[in-house]
């Protein structure tokens, strides 16, 4: 209702109503950014581009920098191309060996490009080497694999992951959704009241990062 008020405001003060829908969707856009974070970002995607543009050229003049290759990798996990990642990533390997940082994210690009066992594998062996490696993250992205193929599988990482991370209200709402999936309505709304009580009860400062998750699980309660 607020919304169709405001649309209807801007109306008459602009005396057009595209460019009143328009003003509208620009402000709703930088209030999610700034106090949400549900819409993607329109300029980071730009930035990432430049960057690695950038990286490109100086491994082109510099091919052996183990630190710009794995930039580069990192940003390109990001931007979703994961064999060029895991092109980069495999390079840095024999002198990052010791590296779970290096393991994981060399599993996690094996994961998306569909060799689930061998992904398994890695980032398992990078949660040994540090079984709080990001905050438990590689645990989040096991559930997530797994979430459509094996859902007990999937759970039992994201139980692992809560374990690690218990503050994180992600892991809480994607315990909700994969409880949801298998039919355990009853668990699936415990998970998703986690969520929100988990959210109440953070510092201010970490709320902005966790509170697409608490409207997320309040959708989801209905």
């Amino acid at each position: 209702m607020g919304k169709i008020i405001g649309f209807v405001l801007l109306w008459r003060l602009l005396g057009n109503p595209l460019l009143a829908l328009l003003v509208l969707f620009v402000i709703l856009y930088l209030l999610d950014r700034r106090f949400i974070g549900i819409m993607p970002s329109f300029v980071k995607p730009f930035k990432r581009s430049r960057k690695l543009s950038r990286l490109r050229q100086e491994l082109s003049a510099s091919p052996h920098n183990t630190s710009g290759k794995l930039e580069a990798a990192r940003l390109l996990i990001e931007r979703k191309k994961y064999q060029e990642a895991l092109d980069y990533l495999e390079q840095v390997r024999p002198i990052m060996d010791d590296s779970p940082e290096v393991i994981y994210e060399t599993g996690f690009c094996k994961l998306k490009l569909g060799d689930i066992a061998e992904g398994e594998r890695l980032v398992l062996q990078s949660l040994g080497m540090n079984p709080r490696l990001k905050y438990g993250e590689p645990y989040l992205r096991l559930g997530e694999t797994f979430a459509l193929t094996d859902p007990d599988k999937a759970i039992g990482y994201l139980v692992q992951f809560r374990t690690v991370h218990s503050s994180s209200c992600e892991a809480y709402y994607r315990l909700g959704k994969l409880y949801a999936q298998l039919g355990r309505g009853a668990e699936a709304k415990d998970a998703f009241r986690e969520t929100v009580q988990i959210y109440r009860g953070l510092p201010k400062y970490k709320r902005r990062s966790e509170r697409k998750w608490a409207l997320l699980a309040k959708l989801q309660r209905g």
